[in-house]
């Protein structure tokens, strides 16, 4: 029977494979409108829309899915499931209705914790050890429907958004195949979800000001959610710069401070502990190493501070 999947960035991708490798019945693709991209300001398809043309499937980037036209267009097809997975909007509830076995929903956390748009990044700032895949049924609300299959996984000390976004739209992948198959043998039921519940609201570029003040593990933390996007910045004598690696260590500093600038080693103090500065990007430059900083550089220790 016919699929109609939703999605728009790459964390989408592996999912709509996983269903044409599957030979599923994908009817229709609808994405995100094109949008410009880069200083050239180069009008760039969705990752999503690239795939399904790739695989000859029909696409379409509704402004309004609230719209009449809309709402017959899907109706006509009579879905067995409409997959969402990333697609970046609310579905209303005449579109939740539609599909014969409903609005399959693929979210990247445990719920219910981090519901959201930024599941990913907030648990890396809150400095979780685990995390995961939640397959449910979608209502109205956000991320609050009943949940059908979840698979947990480790996050890593080296991990920041984007490598945990790649393992966890491929584990998403898997979770989704599971969760169809597993409907459409009555092996899957949904269970309403239990237990506290957290938010992961949206990030944007001003919410990436690093807080000196905070402990060293925070920032490492925060400075992990936050690469590739929005990135993780601060500013040295008025030149901004994304901090891209770090590791804290213990040891007194004072906040921002610079603590040691010398043997192509940058540490910096925190409200608790020291943080090694690994990798950085000022300004208009590429990613570098404390060490390539630092060349050329005249930086005092314990004068010279972030801000």
């Amino acid at each position: 029977m016919a699929i109609i999947f939703f999605g728009t960035p790459d964390f989408a991708i592996p999912s709509l494979k996983a269903l044409i490798e599957a030979k599923e019945d994908i009817q229709l693709v609808i994405t995100q409108p094109d949008k410009e991209r880069g200083r050239g300001h180069i009008l760039t398809y969705p990752p999503v829309k690239n795939l399904a043309l790739s695989a000859n499937i029909l696409v379409e980037q509704p402004i309004n899915i609230k719209e009449n036209g809309f709402y017959h267009r899907i109706y006509n097809i009579k879905p067995e499931f409409i997959i969402v997975v990333a697609y970046g909007k609310l579905l209303p509830k005449t579109i939740l209705s539609i599909p014969k076995m409903g609005c399959i929903n693929v979210h990247a956390s445990l719920l219910p914790k981090y519901r959201g748009a930024a599941p990913i990044q907030w648990a890396l700032i809150r400095g979780e050890r685990r995390t995961g895949i939640t397959t449910m049924l979608m209502d109205e609300g956000l991320d609050t429907g009943d949940m059908l299959l979840q698979k947990s996984i480790d996050i890593d000390e080296t991990d920041n958004y984007d490598t945990l976004s790649t393992k966890l739209s491929q584990l998403g992948a898997i979770t989704l195949i599971e969760t169809i198959n597993g409907l459409r043998e009555g092996v899957i039921k949904p269970v309403r979800q239990s237990g506290e519940a957290s938010y992961a609201p949206p990030l944007t570029k001003s919410n990436g000001k690093i807080a000196w003040d905070m402990d060293a593990r925070d920032i490492f933390n925060f400075i992990r959610g936050m690469f590739p996007w929005p990135s993780a910045y601060t500013y040295l004598k008025n030149e901004r710069i994304k901090i891209i690696r770090t590791k804290p260590i213990e040891g007194e500093g004072i906040p921002g401070r610079i603590e040691l600038a010398s043997a192509g080693k940058l540490i910096a103090g925190t409200g608790k502990g020291l943080l090694i500065i690994e990798e950085l990007q000022p300004d208009g430059k590429k990613i570098m190493t404390a060490s390539a900083f630092l060349s050329g550089r005249k930086l005092r220790e314990k004068y010279d501070r972030f801000s």
